[in-house]
């Protein structure tokens, strides 16, 4: 059974959603095990993309399952876990049925191959088809819904029924126009432009050239708020992947960034290499690291349960749970804390994570006074496309209109 094509590739994503599932894995972190001696990078992509739609749609994959079978499967039941797959190939990626089958069957060998083959048979005889808004896992929607209400319980569904869309933040801000018309694409703020999906992000004109870098709008939000460096010197805490890096060394700042693992800062290095900006990269871990000197700003993009970014990573609605938003919480208090000791009387810090949770937001901000910082209140003309801030002076960006989830707060010294 070994020898039936597109098999390997079946059974890689079989592994990454117990990965996930089970274990609680990041998906990406899981990619490189789970496609171990698959070569063809397009059997590699397959693994990945069923995996990734199979926990985008679990809930509606779930209930089309349970729908077909007398007794309900365990959630973990390998049965279950190969129905998900097949269901996401006939459903989603367009996989002709007969090879969803043949490719789920054996997955299965030795087991419940019978009852496997019955409920996909059912299902495609009766025409199923998944709704057209996914539904959230009920814990998510549950805490969403607390938190924010019905309208973004609504909006977070939507963003799951599409690929997110694909922003690119510009080396010069004043050459927007030009790279709009060049890259076919629309602006929604200067120095953005949003293309298509359809072409590889390294044919498009300018990449070679480094003339702009992957990243998406909001998260270009909390180095738009510092403003131009005019070579004052700013930290950049953990720094990586460095879209806000690059930012802020294009906006004029002298730029030191700072992050806990080395390898980390390689992907960093080579996107300053092509886009010909420069910074001061450190490794070290921001609760035991400190500046030599004071500095004039800081962005602290904390470590976060990155709630915010689901539409890309569908994986951390099923990762994450109370007690790491609480834990990761903790940590990020402990940063302002200690940042807010390494600016210049004059300085400003801006807070951000790319979480939908309050815990990681709006609570820590909360306590920011007692570390002797002050809001520096985010006004409507710092922001675009209709955001506004809320009457604290800080901005929650909530799912919608391409724009990842995200909290940013600005602060100055007391």
């Amino acid at each position: 059974m070994t020898d039936i094509q597109g098999l390997p590739a079946r059974r890689a994503a079989l592994q990454l959603l117990d990965a996930v599932l089970r274990r609680g894995q990041p998906l990406e972190n899981a990619l490189n095990a789970a496609t171990k001696g698959i070569d063809n990078p397009a059997d590699r992509a397959l693994a990945h993309a069923i995996a990734s739609e199979a926990l985008r749609r679990l809930p509606d994959l779930d209930d089309l399952i349970d729908g077909a079978t007398k007794q309900r499967l365990p959630d973990d039941s390998k049965a279950r876990m190969v129905l998900r797959i097949a269901l996401v190939q006939a459903l989603i990626l367009g996989t002709p049925q007969h090879a969803a089958v043949a490719t789920a069957l054996p997955l299965v060998e030795g087991g419940p191959r019978r009852l496997v083959h019955g409920v996909l048979g059912t299902l495609f005889r009766q025409g199923a088809q998944l709704r057209k808004v996914p539904m959230l896992l009920p814990a998510v929607e549950q805490r969403w819904g607390e938190a924010w209400g019905h309208a973004m319980l609504g909006a977070a569904s939507e963003v799951l029924a599409e690929q997110p869309a694909i922003d690119l933040t510009l080396r010069t801000a004043e050459s927007t126009d030009d790279w709009a018309e060049k890259l076919g694409g629309e602006s929604l703020a200067p120095g953005h432009v949003r293309v298509s999906r359809d072409r590889a992000i390294t044919d498009l004109p300018g990449f070679a050239e480094g003339e702009w870098w992957v990243q998406n709008i909001a998260a270009s939000i909390p180095a738009r708020l510092l403003g131009a460096g005019d070579g004052r010197t700013v930290l950049d805490l953990c720094a990586a992947p460095g879209g806000k890096t690059m930012q802020l060394a294009a906006s004029g700042w002298t730029v030191i960034g700072v992050e806990r693992e080395a390898a980390r800062l390689d992907r960093l290095r080579e996107n300053l290499l092509r886009t010909g900006l420069s910074a001061d990269l450190v490794v070290g871990d921001v609760l035991k690291w400190e500046p030599k000197e004071p500095v004039d700003a800081i962005l602290l993009d904390a470590p976060c349960s990155a709630t915010g970014i689901f539409a890309r990573h569908p994986d951390v609605l099923h990762r994450i749970r109370p007690k790491d938003i609480a834990q990761l919480a903790e940590i990020q208090a402990q940063m302002l804390k200690r940042a807010a000791g390494w600016l210049k009387p004059d300085g400003r810090i801006v807070y951000a994570t790319c979480s939908l949770e309050r815990p990681e937001g709006e609570d820590v901000a909360a306590q920011a006074k007692t570390w002797g910082l002050l809001v520096d209140p985010i006004e409507t003309g710092d922001l675009f496309g209709g955001l506004q801030a809320s009457p604290e002076g800080w901005l929650r960006v909530l799912p919608g209109q391409g724009r990842d989830g995200f909290f940013i707060a600005r602060f100055k010294r007391a």
